[in-house]
């Protein structure tokens, strides 16, 4: 997997993240660089740790599955960005609450980087250098989350539909590359 795809990769996953922090800036009375640090941070630190963990997880099956391993990274990224897209046509937001408090951004964490465990799966059959690739996705989705918090701020929720659209298409479309790829056909 090259940087393009990297990069795409990391925009795609960091859109669960965008969309709640847009929510949160929607819900923040005063938004300042230090909650959209934060938020950032929260988002950024889980969507790179859980595909490191997806990785080792990975790692430890890849032997007995790499017959079927192109099919795997379709039906994982397919199923995630069809959900993305799914949650994008309901049009609500994850979060109403402007809260920054510990449980509260663990959980929207964990939430929004479930996806990033099953594409941590997906490297360890891809030729993937796993330190670079989760501090991409870490760097890349700690960036939008904390843009997302001050575009939630000035113009609500405007873009978060869009936003988790767009992810969850280059998601599947990411997923349909990898499948094309090992077929021969790309």
């Amino acid at each position: 997997m090259g940087l393009p795809e990297l990069f795409i990769l990391a925009v795609g996953l960091s859109m669960d993240a965008f969309a709640v922090s847009v929510c949160k800036g929607l819900a923040m009375s005063k938004i300042t660089a230090g909650k959209a640090a934060l938020v950032g941070l929260w988002f950024g630190g889980f969507q790179a740790l859980m595909p490191a963990l997806g990785f080792l997880l990975g790692f430890q099956f890849k032997e007995s599955i790499t017959a079927v391993d192109h099919w795997i990274a379709f039906i994982l990224l397919g199923i995630i960005g069809g959900n993305m897209i799914r949650e994008a046509c309901s049009g609500e937001c994850e979060s109403e609450s402007g809260s920054l408090d510990i449980k509260t951004m663990f959980l929207l964490a964990v939430a929004t980087s479930i996806d990033a465990l099953a594409v941590g799966i997906t490297f360890a059959f891809l030729k993937v250098n796993i330190a670079a690739a989760v501090s991409f996705i870490g760097v890349t989705t700690f960036i939008i989350s904390a843009a997302g918090v001050k575009i939630g701020n000035i113009f609500g929720t405007k873009y978060k539909s869009k936003a988790e659209l767009a992810g969850g298409i280059i998601l599947v479309l990411l997923g349909l590359k990898i499948l094309l790829e090992h077929l021969g056909i790309l």
